[in-house]
């Protein structure tokens, strides 16, 4: 029987292979696309971005309806929870985007091939036992879940991800391991359905990498909101019990070791590049000091025919940053050209408020030595974010003290993620501070906050 080839075979059917298959498909190319679960859209769709946020919003209404919806004239005589109809919502959302995938490739006719992608040789790939060739390779396989030596995920006590976004009942206590993205996220939608949860973090601030005073703010707010943060701390151990899991902690810069207990854990302190099983080493593919494949600035690996992109090459591990890269790679496969700009990848953490960011922070522009000045607005100061109740959180946008080039935003509030873009976009394009602030924004809209932190970049704000 004769080996079956295509133009291109991706291994890996997330947000960036998906949309790498799709658009070598458009591009007139046949078009394999390698995956080993039972639905297409990798971790992103199917364990990760979507049922999170299907979890996170659903629990933000409920929170609501338990809280807030009194001090607005709505009477609801009494709320409770539906977890299990809370996780079919989620199921269903997840379901409806699976299948989407599985009807784009259809629709551009491109091949599913189901089990392990393995490497066999120049061109050459193997999944489940079958032999299929390929002018190029793209290998999108994603991240996996990255442990702590000693503890064991069970995924019923100790959980990663995973296991939060399943679990049957909620915890009375959890230990978040982890003030991260991940953490905080899943920490907050547990919190908001009762359980009493605790961020233990080893850095002195949760979110590490992001603006100080971005990170100070959420540190309050979360607080705030009845979060407890242990920070300057790692777990050295953890022992399963009848009852839950004993840890044990220690101060980060040394001190004498406690012990905490809840009856759940969530291990969350990052993500490591999938490539097991790959068989990276039949064409010596050469991988970083973090098991990251090397690449080119064309996503084109040392072997002839293979590229990497997403939460395997080096950068953010962000669905949006993966998408991105597959779109640009298949236009290259295309004889045509492509650029992403990292420094302008937003980032966004979807608890409430949101926080997201763009470009350098504070702390990045004093290691450099660039001169700059800034430009802050809050919420409180906003009719619109009066009139909706979340008044929390600020903008805040960092521009070139003599060209006014708008150099990096961060924004913690509501709808920070959706705010973020008018930035980035201005950015990509060069944009001054003066440039935001000079551009109409409708009233009363939640972007006027980012005008007016524009505004105080500049001659100052209005409203405050």
């Amino acid at each position: 029987m004769a080996v079956k080839s295509y133009d291109v075979i991706v291994i890996g059917s997330g947000p960036g292979g998906y949309v790498c298959a799709i658009r070598c498909a458009q591009l007139g190319m046949s078009v394999a696309c390698v995956e080993k679960r039972d639905t297409l859209g990798g971790t992103c769709l199917n364990i990760g971005c979507i049922p999170s946020k299907a979890l996170l919003a659903a629990s933000e209404k409920y929170h609501e309806a338990e809280t807030d919806f009194a001090k607005m004239g709505i009477k609801t005589g009494g709320v409770t929870l539906d977890l299990p109809a809370m996780m079919k919502h989620k199921d269903d959302v997840v379901a409806a985007n699976t299948k989407g995938i599985e009807f784009l490739f259809k629709k551009n006719k491109i091949d599913w091939l189901k089990g392990e992608g393995k490497i066999i040789g120049k061109g050459k790939i193997e999944v489940s036992g079958e032999h299929f060739d390929a002018k190029n390779i793209v290998i999108a396989t994603g991240s996996d879940v990255v442990g702590l030596p000693g503890i064991e995920i069970d995924e019923d006590q100790i959980v990663s991800s995973t296991g939060a976004l399943e679990l049957k009942k909620v915890p009375k206590e959890m230990i978040v391991i982890g003030g991260g993205v991940i953490g905080l996220e899943l920490g907050s939608v547990w919190s908001r359905l009762g359980a009493k949860v605790t961020v233990i973090e080893f850095m002195d601030e949760i979110l590490p990498g992001m603006d100080n005073e971005i990170r100070k703010e959420a540190h309050k707010i979360f607080k705030k909101q009845g979060i407890t943060f242990k920070l300057s701390t790692k777990v050295t151990g953890a022992k399963k019990t009848s009852k839950g899991v004993d840890l044990t902690l220690e101060p980060a810069k040394g001190g004498d070791s406690e012990s905490m207990s809840a009856d759940v854990v969530l291990v969350s302190i990052g993500r490591k590049a999938f490539t097991d099983k790959l068989g990276l080493k039949s064409l010596s593919i050469e991988t970083d000091e973090r098991g990251r494949i090397k690449t080119d600035g064309h996503f084109k690996t040392n072997a002839e025919g293979v590229y990497a992109i997403g939460d395997v090459i080096a950068g953010p591990m962000l669905a949006h940053k993966a998408e991105d890269e597959g779109y640009i790679l298949a236009e290259i496969l295309a004889g045509q050209t492509g650029h992403i700009d990292y420094n302008l990848v937003p980032g966004v953490v979807y608890t409430w408020p949101e926080v997201a960011n763009v470009g350098q922070t504070e702390e990045q522009l004093k290691e450099a030595g660039v001169a700059y000045k800034v430009g802050k607005f809050p919420f409180m100061a906003n009719g619109r974010a009066r009139a909706i109740n979340s008044m929390d959180g600020f903008v805040k946008i960092l521009a070139d003290a003599k060209t006014d080039r708008v150099l990096g935003c961060h924004i913690i509030g509501p709808e920070a993620g959706t705010l973020i873009a008018e930035v980035v976009l201005g950015m990509e394009f060069g944009a001054s501070a003066e440039d935001i602030a000079r551009t109409c924004h409708a009233h009363p809209t939640l972007n006027e906050v980012v005008k007016e932190a524009a505004l105080g970049a500049g001659t100052g704000a209005l409203h405050i």
